[in-house]
């Protein structure tokens, strides 16, 4: 896994830099010191994750965070524990507090490893809106024709899927659903969304650049300011 270390303080870069080259599945591709650096290295490197301070100069880690793609698990590492729930409401992959216990770091590569190696073994074959998903959660099953999917919303490490009155949680990641999708028809809205486009009903502006979507059941979703340019961009005449 290729990884970008970002942290204001250069001894902090060092030592969380000492504590991954203990392990053989990362590798680290650039260090950061802060946010706008970071955004251009990770549009040009494509890392798998983000190692992230949150408190840094200009932008914050959680700013940062809500420009770059889903794709990309971030790990925030910071001395504070009060931004947690924020982070976890940006999809964050973990949150570890400095200084970083060596075990805990462990726990957290391990997982990485594991979510890595079961992306390689998941289905990639590209879906239409035709084609009918069996979806399981517990004893129940559905057969459901992907268009009447309105919505995917990430929750740790499973997906809720919202069709007519029923919204099963799956064990599957939003990334890989992600690859697997048309994305004007069905699009990534945020780090927890992804938006099938028929079911919008209306969009405004927002705050800091992002829109908000009203779908057609009531449910109002944000859409990041970075993924509202693309979104704009990919459906302009």
């Amino acid at each position: 896994m290729k990884a970008i270390i970002v942290d204001d303080e250069r001894l902090a870069r060092l030592e969380l830099r000492n504590l991954l080259s203990a392990y053989k599945d990362i590798e680290i591709i650039a260090e950061c010191a802060e946010s706008v650096d970071a955004l251009e290295k990770i549009n040009l490197l494509k890392p798998d994750v983000i190692f992230c301070d949150i408190q840094m100069p200009g932008k914050t880690g959680l700013e940062l965070v809500e420009e770059i793609s889903g794709m990309i698990d971030v790990v925030f590492v910071t001395a504070y524990d009060d931004h947690a729930i924020k982070a976890f409401e940006l999809n964050a992959f973990d949150y570890l507090l400095k200084p970083v216990n060596p075990e805990r770091l462990a726990e957290t590569v391990k997982k990485l490893s594991i979510k890595d190696s079961t992306s390689k073994l998941e289905n990639n074959t590209p879906l239409t809106t035709k084609d009918h998903i069996f979806i399981k959660d517990g004893d129940k099953c559905w057969l459901v024709k992907l268009e009447d999917i309105r919505l995917f919303e990430s929750e740790g490490n499973y997906v809720r899927v919202y069709f007519e009155n029923f919204k099963p949680l799956i064990l599957r990641s939003l990334n890989s659903l992600e690859n697997r999708l048309n994305e004007k028809e069905f699009f990534r809205v945020s780090r927890k969304h992804i938006v099938n486009l028929n079911y919008v009903a209306s969009i405004e502006n927002w705050i800091n650049g992002g829109l908000n979507m009203r779908m057609k059941d009531g449910k109002e979703i944000e859409v990041s300011r970075r993924q509202a340019t693309k979104l704009k961009d990919l459906m302009s005449l």
